[in-house]
């Protein structure tokens, strides 16, 4: 632990918390999902839930709180069973699903007052030259920013065939694609976030949308483009994709 926290003071002492988020249904998966929760399924011998929160440790992250919901008593023994940092916290939304702003806003006492990483438990990618969450921890700036995405080139992602999701001007600054139009990124999974964005937001399920278009409305959605390679893998199909795309970068 005195390694992650080392890391911590160095890559943004800011981001202390890290929100993964693994309570979805994972339909696009199934049958894979009908006996296991996504963040389970592996992906080049490893869960996809693991990939991500061993980047959240390199990233010097010190604490994960991880929301359980689909299969959840499953995940719940995996994380339990998990050796090393990140130290992880659960929420548990057994009860109901909360989708990804719901999951976060119930989960906001366990996440402090400060900015935090909110990441998917799904998702995957291939480094550049330099850790991307470590560059994302780094490149946020509370001043200017509510809420900076990590996102990546809808063109050469791995797995992805949708029409993207945001416009970035000159300055990093986000804007939604506008209907019936191509947008050349798409929003990668991770994100730093400021709790204030919550604010007022609704008990029950939402989406983490809700935030980002309120921090876009204020100038403040901000976004920094993958280094490297980013997978999408929504599909049974789409793993094979990743692991081939995993093999030949490890050559």
């Amino acid at each position: 632990m005195a390694e992650v926290e080392k890391k911590a003071q160095v890559h943004g002492a800011r981001v202390r918390t890290a929100m993964v988020l693994a309570a979805g249904l994972g339909t696009r998966m199934r049958p894979l999902t009908d006996t296991r929760p996504k963040p389970l399924v592996e992906v080049y011998g490893r869960a996809l839930v693991d990939h991500v929160l061993d980047r959240v440790a390199d990233a010097g992250i010190p604490e994960a709180v991880v929301n359980l919901h689909h299969h959840a008593d499953m995940l719940e023994a995996h994380l339990k069973a998990r050796r090393g940092p990140p130290r992880i916290v659960l929420s548990d939304e057994r009860d109901v699903l909360l989708e990804t702003g719901g999951g976060v806003r119930k989960a906001l006492p366990l996440l402090g007052p400060e900015p935090f990483l909110a990441i998917n438990s799904d998702t995957i990618w291939i480094e550049g030259m330099r850790p991307n969450l470590v560059r994302l921890i780094d490149h946020f700036d509370p001043e200017r920013m509510d809420a900076l995405l990590l996102v990546a080139s809808a063109a050469h992602s791995i797995g992805y065939d949708g029409m993207g999701d945001f416009q970035m001007d000159p300055l990093g600054r986000l804007s939604r694609r506008g209907e019936r139009l191509v947008a050349p990124f798409v929003f990668a999974g991770a994100s730093i976030l400021k709790p204030g964005l919550f604010a007022d937001t609704p008990e029950g399920a939402f989406s983490l949308n809700r935030v980002f278009d309120r921090a876009a409305a204020a100038g403040r959605l901000f976004g920094l483009r993958l280094d490297g390679i980013w997978m999408h893998v929504g599909t049974p199909d789409a793993i094979a994709l990743a692991e081939d795309a995993i093999h030949r970068s490890s050559d």
